[in-house]
């Protein structure tokens, strides 16, 4: 036995009521979120670790000798023309020096004279070495040990100052203190 027509074609209009013949929209789905979204999501707080801060550099204390602030900054002593005589102002130059010298074991000083071009080779050697001798023998009267002292004349041959001129003559009539 087939059913009736009538009677399918009242389940088929049954089954569209329950179902339901018109589509519905589909429930609305949620925005993807935006990339800026996403990254405030998944970072980490970002932990900053604390680095103690790195122990300064021990500063080697700076030498009297080598400091511009010190009056024993100064190792040369100049000279007039053609002569071998201290002037006043280095006097207390060397007697600065002198005190550091005597007070500090195992200083030994080379006292280098200098001439300006004027003269020949060989006087101007000599020159040197009289000027070198001077201020040794002023630094042995202020107590300096002779034999912590050297002399060395270089003569016109190590110009502080290249030319011929008035102020280059003045600063090559000398005697350099080297420790």
């Amino acid at each position: 036995m087939y059913p009736c027509p009538r009677t399918v074609a009242a389940l088929v209009l049954a089954a569209a009521a329950l179902t339901g013949c018109a589509t519905q929209p589909p429930p609305p789905q949620p925005t993807p979120p935006s990339a800026a979204e996403l990254d405030a999501m998944t970072q980490q707080p970002e932990v900053v670790a604390e680095v103690p801060p790195a122990p300064p550099e021990p500063v080697a204390p700076v030498s009297p000798l080598d400091d511009p602030n010190s009056p024993l900054y100064n190792k040369v002593v100049y000279f007039d023309y053609d002569t071998a005589e201290i002037r006043p102002e280095g006097v207390a130059l060397l007697r600065t020096h002198a005190g550091y010298i005597y007070n500090t074991p195992g200083v030994r000083v080379t006292l280098e004279g200098h001439t300006d071009e004027r003269g020949t080779r060989g006087y101007n050697l000599a020159l040197g070495d009289r000027r070198a001798d001077a201020v040794q023998r002023f630094l042995v009267a202020e107590g300096v040990p002779a034999d912590r002292l050297a002399r060395l004349s270089y003569g016109e041959e190590r110009p502080a100052e290249p030319g011929s001129s008035e102020r280059a003559w003045s600063l090559n009539r000398r005697v350099e203190l080297v420790y």
